[in-house]
């Protein structure tokens, strides 16, 4: 006999097992794999190491009891792998439309300044934190949805049919997803409801779920200046440097005393909900908002008023620089000025603004009038659109807030997220119908993509079990906008 009710002590407890027995095992296991995206490992189907993940997790997803599971490893021509599990309607739930969950396997690159003992492919369990590259960005997501599904299953309760895919490609801007969606199609189906493992959480005490994601524009700006380096005695003060008009190309989009980006169409109005978002988001972690920022003594952040600083954050465009080339070693630089500079450049957009719209503004405001004649290229490698979620459903606001009151005891929070998930903004656009839950365990001093990055076992955990929650809510009120 099915039961429509959800006890959430008994999930708590199956939950808490297959972490334990099973999950957190094979996440040592991921962990161990050097799978960077293939924007960070050219050569990612001759090296094998996606592969591997890719069969470390069908392996596992393959050995649980979940009834009519159905697991395929997609792999298009040219195009990293995916997989996808298809998951009938269990215990009445509906048939007709589906729960997409989303996660991903893909890596970012190794980073330095890992704590003496670690290593972006060393797994080390320290209390609740299992650090490594990858645990909690993303590689438990698979496990999370699955044994959310699981859990329901084991106490006869409900669920409507579900897709779980898993892409390798997230971490490079997911440019293989579409066209997965787009041959999935019409196994995916009608999708009500929306699940992401791929995001981050303002503390590990209740539930977070993101209502806003940036977009992001990036690439590669090269600035040329001789077809050899030459004598920095001889040259400087005739042949200008390509570092200072690599300077001067900067200041056309980013002033350099406040991080301001200078380019008035990158700026959106924010909407008056996720301004007060913030605020309460702002008020609920205090100092935590810059404090979770691994400052040196005497480092102070762009400004004193918190919620400003959450809406930087997510809904204001800001420039970072993450690489260069053309600059040698300080133990090898000779007096030399050299022939070219390169940087990578990761510009953050607001989640409303067109992430294509953004890369042309990029390359209008960097190429034009070049100085001095220079040879200027923009090499743009990312131009994702961010997203801003629909309005919530009232079944789905009750789920989530009783998912939070069950699994963590507190009620739950609501952020906008810094970060960029490119397959948001193309489900928002795909499933205009669809509810969205957005949420992950990346939170304080979890430093996805730096060194030391960790899984909160716990947050892992209790994630998991409000997935199970809302899923089965989901079930019983079933219908988009119900």
């Amino acid at each position: 006999m099915h039961n429509s009710r959800f006890d959430a002590v008994q999930a708590r407890d199956f939950i808490a097992a297959k972490w334990d027995q099973e999950i957190v095992p094979t996440l040592v296991d991921y962990i161990r794999i050097p799978n960077k995206s293939p924007m960070f490992d050219i050569d990612w189907g001759a090296n094998g190491h996606m592969q591997r993940a890719v069969a470390l997790f069908e392996g596992w997803a393959r050995a649980q009891p979940i009834a009519g599971m159905q697991l395929e490893v997609v792999q298009l021509a040219g195009r990293t792998p995916l997989i996808c599990i298809e998951i009938p309607a269990f215990g009445g739930g509906s048939g007709d439309d589906c729960v997409l969950l989303y996660g991903h396997l893909d890596k970012q690159p190794e980073m330095t300044g890992w704590d003496e003992g670690k290593g972006p492919w060393t797994p080390v369990m320290e209390g609740d934190r299992l650090y490594g590259r990858g645990g909690a960005d993303d590689g438990y997501a698979i496990f999370g949805a699955l044994t959310a599904i699981m859990a329901l299953q084991a106490q006869g309760t409900p669920h409507a049919r579900c897709v779980v895919l898993i892409e390798a490609c997230e971490e490079s801007g997911s440019y293989d997803l579409p066209a997965y969606v787009d041959h999935l199609s019409a196994r995916i189906g009608k999708t009500s409801l929306v699940v992401c493992l791929d995001s981050g959480c303002g503390n590990y005490e209740q539930l977070w779920c993101t209502t806003s994601l940036r977009g992001m524009a990036g690439g590669n700006l090269t600035v040329e200046v001789l077809s050899e380096g030459v004598h920095s005695g001889d040259a400087s003060g005739i042949v200008p440097s390509s570092f200072r008009i690599l300077r001067e190309l900067l200041a056309r989009i980013e002033d350099a005393g406040s991080g301001k980006i200078l380019i008035d169409a990158m700026h959106v109005e924010i909407p008056a909900d996720r301004h007060a978002q913030a605020k309460r988001m702002a008020e609920a972690l205090g100092d935590e908002v810059f404090s979770k920022f691994p400052f040196l003594p005497g480092m102070t952040p762009m400004g004193t008023d918190r919620t400003e600083l959450v809406l930087n954050r997510t809904w204001r465009p800001a420039l970072s620089i993450t690489g260069a080339d053309g600059l040698p070693p300080l133990a090898s630089a000779g007096n030399v000025l050299r022939p070219s500079t390169s940087l990578k450049l990761s510009l953050r957009l607001p989640p409303t603004l067109d992430g294509k719209r953004g890369g042309e503004l990029l390359q209008d405001a960097l190429l034009k009038d070049p100085p001095y004649g220079a040879r200027i290229s923009l090499h743009l490698e990312k131009a994702s659109t961010g997203w801003n979620a629909p309005t919530m459903a009232p079944w789905l606001e009750n789920a989530i807030e009783q998912s939070s009151q069950d699994f963590f005891g507190k009620p739950a929070m609501y952020m906008g997220e810094g970060g960029t998930i490119p397959f948001m903004g193309m489900l928002g656009e795909k499933y205009p119908e669809a509810q969205f839950m957005i949420t992950g365990v990346l939170g304080p001093h979890s430093n996805a993509h730096g060194p030391n990055e960790f899984l909160h076992i716990p947050m892992g955990k209790a994630v998991t079990g409000c997935v199970a929650r809302v899923v089965a809510e989901h079930a019983q009120r079933g219908v988009a906008g119900g």
